[in-house]
């Protein structure tokens, strides 16, 4: 199957999307874009809302506030036009157990006409699976990389992971990553990339947004979000019991004399309101996508509740 054509239109566009479970928002007004050809990673903590947007855009939920589109569809009310081009593996990872290996690659062959007997085959040796081996008595990284087989072995245009490394070892995560990354590089396609895993979604994605609560915090390019975060050290010329309030400072940590902040913006304008409260930069680093992500949520957290 050949790769897809290029195109600027994103092949998911989410605007405004708002889901409610009885009382509880799941959703609140999530709007996002998933470029063509790029990893996408989604994260959050656990109930923060990605796999109840991975729901909507695979159409299992229906949106009843805002729109879902994918590849330009409405995955509800075109399900076959748009299922068809997509691979999908979830922390569940539900195969039938009753099958062996190779009757899950035949039985799940038929549905999909671009279904590649050679990759599929190139796969099952890469990921060690015996064909003759039942579903049922393989263990959970071996089920990981049959249900990763059976995703991508039609060589879809989108690829989307729920938390499919959750719980594994970090083999079977090595696996699901390389995979996810020879798909992409290789022939220009997307993969949508659920994780609660920061650091593993830090090695994969192009793009990312943070999720919480049912909000987006925020979306953009990976290395735009590190270039706009900083984790600096501060040393105050008295000691403090607790920091002062700067602007663009998400959190802070430390004691005494020396205190660090993860700062959002440029660190320019950090010290010269340092300076003003006797403290000096002794120390910047890029922070990781992990302490970027507890600062903003607990920014978040601390904001909702003052508000």
């Amino acid at each position: 199957m050949a790769a897809p054509a290029c195109t600027t239109a994103p092949v998911i566009a989410v605007d405004g999307l708002t889901r409610r479970f009885g009382p509880r928002v799941a959703l609140d007004g999530v709007t996002l874009r998933v470029p063509r050809g790029e990893v996408f990673g989604l994260v959050g903590a656990n109930g923060a809302g990605k796999t109840t947007l991975i729901r909507h855009v695979l159409g299992v939920l229906k949106a009843g506030v805002g729109s879902v589109r994918v590849f330009g569809r409405d995955p509800v009310a075109d399900p076959v036009g748009v299922l068809s081009r997509i691979g999908y593996l979830s922390e569940e990872n539900d195969l039938p157990g009753w099958m062996r290996v190779d009757e899950l690659i035949r039985y799940t062959r038929s549905f999909y006409p671009g279904w590649d007997d050679a990759y599929a085959e190139e796969l099952r040796r890469a990921f060690e699976l015996a064909p003759a081996a039942r579903i049922g008595h393989l263990s959970k990284g071996q089920r990981a990389r049959a249900g990763l087989l059976i995703a991508l072995a039609h060589r879809p245009e989108l690829i989307v992971l729920d938390e499919p490394s959750s719980g594994l070892d970090p083999v079977v995560r090595r696996d699901i990553l390389g995979a996810i990354i020879r798909a992409i590089a290789e022939e220009g396609r997307t993969a949508l990339f659920s994780s609660h895993l920061l650091d593993e979604v830090e090695r994969v994605a192009d793009r990312v947004a943070m999720i919480d609560g049912g909000r987006v915090i925020f979306s953009s390019d990976l290395d735009d979000v590190k270039q706009n975060h900083r984790s600096l050290t501060l040393r105050f010329a008295e000691a403090r019991t607790r920091p002062p309030a700067l602007a663009g400072v998400l959190t802070w940590a430390g004691t005494g004399h020396e205190w660090t902040a993860v700062y959002a913006g440029r660190p320019g304008g950090l010290a010269s309101a340092a300076s003003e409260c006797g403290a000096r930069i002794v120390g910047e680093r890029t922070p990781s996508l992990d302490e970027i992500f507890f600062a903003r949520v607990g920014a978040a957290c601390v904001a909702t509740e003052e508000g």
